[in-house]
């Protein structure tokens, strides 16, 4: 369809040349639009949230608080355990170290023996550590 055949006026040069057509509103106008802010008062109020989470933040807390307290307990039986238990660990270890100290001593002594003049050096070092005499040293 043609702009002249729905406007009634054949024959125009220009789209200047018609007539305005505006669209309005239909009659007896739009519906009202609601725009009011109409939110029923259901719920509990802004206070009763605050001490409900607050309570819940608070109990919380005090779970942790006990759970520490436990976790505490526990690592300090831990350590008393660890302490209680030192000394015989303390002596299995001097013990495993004498051995191997006792063992390097008389491999050194034995190879000095072989060799006269190394042996009177080796005799002069300070063996006080171990307090032992390296020539009545023997392999078990």
């Amino acid at each position: 369809m043609t702009e002249s055949l729905i406007r009634n006026k054949p024959g125009m040069a220009s789209v200047k040349d018609m007539p305005i057509l505006q669209d309005g509103p239909p009659p007896g106008g739009f519906a009202p639009v609601r725009y009011a802010r109409r939110i029923p008062n259901k719920g509990p109020s802004a206070m009763a949230i605050f001490l409900a989470a607050f309570g819940a933040f608070s109990y919380g807390m005090y779970q942790v608080g006990q759970g520490n307290k436990i976790r505490r307990a526990l690592k300090e039986e831990k350590y008393a355990a660890r302490r209680a238990i030192l000394p015989m660990l303390q002596a299995e270890e001097d013990e495993r170290y004498l051995t191997i100290e006792t063992t390097l001593l008389i491999s050194i002594a034995e190879v000095y023996r072989v060799v006269p003049c190394l042996l009177a050096c080796f005799l002069s070092l300070d063996l006080s550590k171990s307090g032992r005499s390296i020539l009545s040293m023997r392999p078990k």
